[in-house]
């Protein structure tokens, strides 16, 4: 019998699964992000579960560390989804808003558009870094409405950085998109305020 301090063979085997899973998404972020930062309260929040609101939208100026919270903010997300049922390793796709679009494509040879958009609406987590600095067009437009269209009726978290609010970005994402991400980001929006980082190190 084990004590209540000893966790039991099955919190063990969940640790080391989520352990892994940890150590392997963390492989995937872009050396400038590995370091670990302090999280804004909300960021955090969201990061351990703790928000009432399942997405996550981070704004502000540039440079003052969106895209670094996120990163940080994912690990710790992935971490968080290991609790007393096992339901596999969660899957977290990334793309920065221009790669995005140009998958998208119609002529794109490098990844199917359709099967990129059926995968992207079933991932655990979508993470979408810089979504304003991307051309839209009418037609990777229409296939952001029905990734984020599949993600709301399913209630499938995403994470945005921008330098726009959410209800700006109707020139990019276009109306429906734009209506659908205020309200998966009600209470999840997060401004970042602060110097520009990058000129600060290069100063």
């Amino acid at each position: 019998m084990h004590s209540s301090s000893e966790p039991s063979p099955r919190q063990s085997w969940i640790a080391e699964r989520r352990d892994a899973a940890v150590a392997a998404f963390t492989a995937k972020i872009p050396g400038i992000y590995q370091a670990g930062i302090e999280l804004e309260p909300p960021v955090a929040a969201w990061a351990a579960g703790d928000s009432d609101c399942p997405s996550l939208f981070l704004t502000g100026p540039i440079g003052v560390g969106k895209t670094h919270s996120a990163w940080q903010a994912t690990r710790q997300w992935v971490h968080g989804q290991f609790g007393d049922s096992y339901r596999g390793s969660p899957v977290v796709e990334f793309y920065r808003s221009t790669a995005l679009f140009d998958a998208l494509r119609p002529d794109a040879h490098d990844y199917s558009g359709r099967a990129l958009v059926k995968h992207l609406q079933k991932v655990d987590l979508l993470f979408i870094d810089d979504l304003a600095a991307a051309r839209p067009s009418s037609w990777t437009q229409e296939r952001l409405f029905e990734i984020f269209d599949e993600r709301y009726i399913n209630r499938r978290p995403a994470l945005i950085t921008c330098d726009v609010l959410p209800s700006a970005l109707a020139e990019v994402t276009g109306d429906r998109v734009r209506s659908r991400l205020a309200e998966m980001c009600r209470g999840g929006v997060v401004l970042l305020q602060g110097a520009d980082r990058r000129r600060s190190a290069a100063a």
